[in-house]
This record gives structure tokens, C-alpha cells and sequence, in this order.
């Protein structure tokens, strides 16, 4: 089968295409034919070696989520069956960039009926990112106030509709050519974080989601309410500001989770939460799509096609 692989740390020239064996489930595995795999920040900054996660050996094959179909299952997998469409969140350990793929069982759901594999491989990495920092991390409750920080990208433009579905007041920042998009995914409010101060327009925030970190997320704490929360996928908000501003802060990074993906795509389904792909490119071309990725303004997901299917 063909894998886009890395053998070493580096920029774009890294990636290549090789043949390699197909891989064989375990007990507790299924085999996945990749119709499409989705690019995610995580995935340039692991080829860089900014980042690196459990499992990550070299060569190493990229890709954290993907959608496509059961090809084969292990002995102890009884919930699915070969041909099923399936998406699912990859651990660091398996790469999705690649015409098949070996996935744990409990991280793989069903993909969602009502869209094609390129927006379903959309899906896995980015939702349940914005899924556990809204909810599980970030206790965002009906009638809340949540501010959003780089609302358009992948994470973030379904993190807008997660809200909104939860019931919550959802203030957004963006780029100006942004701002309509993210009013029709349901943002009350949106700030031009490049022509505007966020702090000087936005107060009594209870859940800051901070996808950007940096100095956007020192900003922020001037918008929290006093015991309010900020959740951050990136760095760990400062201890010291927590304290003066009475407010909590947590880092922490997204784990699979089938039962989380399986709510999500009844969302999808249920046309509460749409999928925003802005490009789509061959398998071929994962070099092209980590630089558009790392140097260029992406709303919403690129995504990899791998392989043709109807479903």
C-alpha cells in the first residue's frame, strides 16, 4: 500500500510516498480503507519535531484522523463489520495518511450518513478537540458566555456550533473576511481580532477557548468573569494570572473518544453542526497541504483524498 511517511524531522521535503506493507488488525483492531485523511496543525508540528507524541517512532506515517471502511476486523471486534463506513481519531502510533490503516476499535464510530468521506475525515480530531475543551474541560454549561479565539479554523468553527447547540452566548474572534461565515454557523458575536482589541469589547466571560495561545491568551483574562474558566489546547494558561483574576486555567490535549464521536455525528446528521472543508488534495500532494496548512489562512479543515468511494 502507499503511506506518505517521514524518516527524519524537517519542512515539506521530509514527506514522501512509499510502499509499504499493509498492516494486520489485532484482537481489538480494525483495518481501515482510507477514502480521505484530514491535515491537522499536530501534523506539521510533529513532522518538525515541535511536537511528539506516544508511539512516535521513525519512519513515521502523519495523520491523526480519517474516514473510509472497514476492510478487515479483529477477532474480539463484534460492533463492526467489513464494508462498514467508519471515521475515527487515530492514536500517535498510526498514521492516517495512508490507504489503509489499523485503528483500536474503541476509536472508530460510524461515520455520519449524511456527508462524504472528505467531510467526514474532516471531523474526528477537530470535534472532539472543541467537544472536550467545551464540555469536559471546560464545563460550559446553557446561558453561559464562551469566547472563542481563532473560531474559523478547524477546531474552532465546529466549537462555534457545539456551543450554540449547548444553549450558550458565543462571542467569536476572527479575521474580517471570516466574520460572515461564523455569523451563519451561529456566533452571536464576532470581534476582528486584526482591527479590534478583543479585552476593550468583550466582559463577563465564563469560558474562554483559547486556540491560539500567545498573547491572545494573556488578553484573555481580562474578559473572564471572576471564576470564570479558560481551557487552552496549547499552552497552559499562567498560574499566577488564575489567582488574580479568581479564575481557573487548563491545558490539555484531545483523546479519542467513540462515544463522543458517535454524538457528534448524530449532530452532523441531524443538520445542527455542518463540516466547513476549504481544499481538498490527492494523498500525493500532503507536502502542498502541510505548507497551506503552516503558512497559509485555512477556514476550516484540509483534507486528503486517498481513495474514490459512493458512500
Amino acid at each position: 500500500m502507499k503511506a506518505v511517511r517521514i524518516h527524519d524531522f524537517g519542512g515539506t521535503e521530509v514527506l514522501h510516498v512509499e510502499e509499504v506493507p499493509t498492516p494486520r488488525p489485532g484482537d481489538d483492531e480494525v483495518l481501515i480503507k482510507v477514502h480521505a485523511a484530514s491535515v491537522n496543525p499536530v501534523d506539521y508540528k510533529m513532522r518538525t519535531g515541535e511536537f511528539k507524541g506516544d508511539g512516535m517512532t521513525m519512519p513515521l506515517t502523519l495523520g491523526r484522523d480519517v474516514s473510509g471502511t472497514i476492510e478487515a476486523i479483529g477477532a474480539n471486534v463484534f460492533e463492526f463489520g467489513r464494508g462498514d463506513p467508519v471515521y475515527a481519531m487515530l492514536d500517535f502510533d498510526q498514521g492516517g495518511y495512508a490507504e489503509y490503516v489499523i485503528a483500536k476499535a474503541s476509536n472508530v464510530a460510524h461515520k455520519p450518513a449524511s456527508v462524504d468521506h472528505v467531510h467526514a475525515a474532516a471531523v474526528p480530531l477537530a470535534a472532539i478537540t472543541a467537544w472536550q475543551g467545551l464540555f469536559d474541560h471546560g464545563g460550559l454549561e446553557a446561558g453561559e458566555r464562551v469566547l472563542i479565539h481563532g473560531a474559523a479554523g478547524g477546531v474552532g468553527h465546529l466549537a462555534v456550533q457545539f456551543a450554540k447547540h449547548k444553549g450558550a452566548t458565543v462571542v467569536a474572534t476572527a479575521r474580517a473576511d471570516d466574520i460572515e461565515l461564523l455569523r451563519r454557523l451561529g456566533a452571536d458575536e464576532v470581534v476582528d481580532y486584526e482591527n479590534q482589541k478583543f479585552e476593550d469589547r468583550v466582559k463577563d466571560i465564563d469560558l474562554v477557548l483559547d486556540l491560539v495561545a500567545g498573547d491572545t491568551q494573556r488578553r484573555s483574562w481580562k474578559c473572564l468573569r471572576k471564576g470564570g474558566r479558560m481551557v487552552s489546547t496549547l499552552k497552559a494558561p499562567s498560574r499566577f494570572e488564575s489567582v488574580i483574576h479568581g479564575a481557573k486555567g487548563e491545558h490539555f490535549m484531545a483523546k479519542p473518544d467513540r462515544g463522543e464521536l458517535e454524538e457528534i455525528g448524530r449532530l452532523i446528521d441531524g443538520g445542527e453542526v455542518k463540516v466547513v472543508v476549504q481544499e481538498t488534495l490527492p494523498l500525493g500532494q500532503a507536502a502542498v497541504a502541510h505548507d497551506h496548512l503552516e503558512h497559509g489562512h485555512v477556514r476550516g479543515k484540509v483534507v486528503l483524498e486517498v481513495a474514490t468511494a459512493d458512500t
